[in-house]
């Protein structure tokens, strides 16, 4: 595995963003989707928590600041472009926000093509 500075990272594409898949290191599951600008990488990286950037918020953070559930983080990887970051982790709690250990606990339902948009494939 090769290894890949700061400087490689490619901010431009998401408007000062990059996407960032945060991992369990242990078990593999995705835990959660969030975006992180440069500070919150250099932070990341830094103090080996999970720093984010908040687009509603518009603001850093911190995952855990408030609700406890920190996530150390292990290893960051990077993809072939630059643009999304994967953050390997250990986390302490839940990742959602919910409640839930990962944010992707709800399953995607097929819907009928001939139904109107957002109608529901009968079961």
């Amino acid at each position: 595995m090769s290894s890949a500075g700061l400087d490689s990272l490619d901010f431009s594409k998401l408007n000062g963003l990059v996407t960032v898949v945060v991992q369990d290191h242990d078990s593999g599951e995705v835990l959660m989707v969030a975006f992180a600008n440069e500070e919150a990488v250099r932070r990341t990286l830094a103090e080996r928590k999970a720093y984010f950037w908040s687009r509603s918020r518009r603001k850093l953070w911190r995952k855990g600041e408030e609700s406890g559930n920190e996530m150390e983080v292990v290893k960051v990887l990077v993809d072939c472009d630059g643009d999304a970051l994967l953050y390997l982790v250990r986390p302490k709690g839940p990742a959602c926000h919910t409640g839930n250990r990962t944010c992707f606990f709800r399953e995607l339902e097929p819907t009928d093509p001939s139904a109107p948009s957002g109608a529901r494939r009968p079961t």
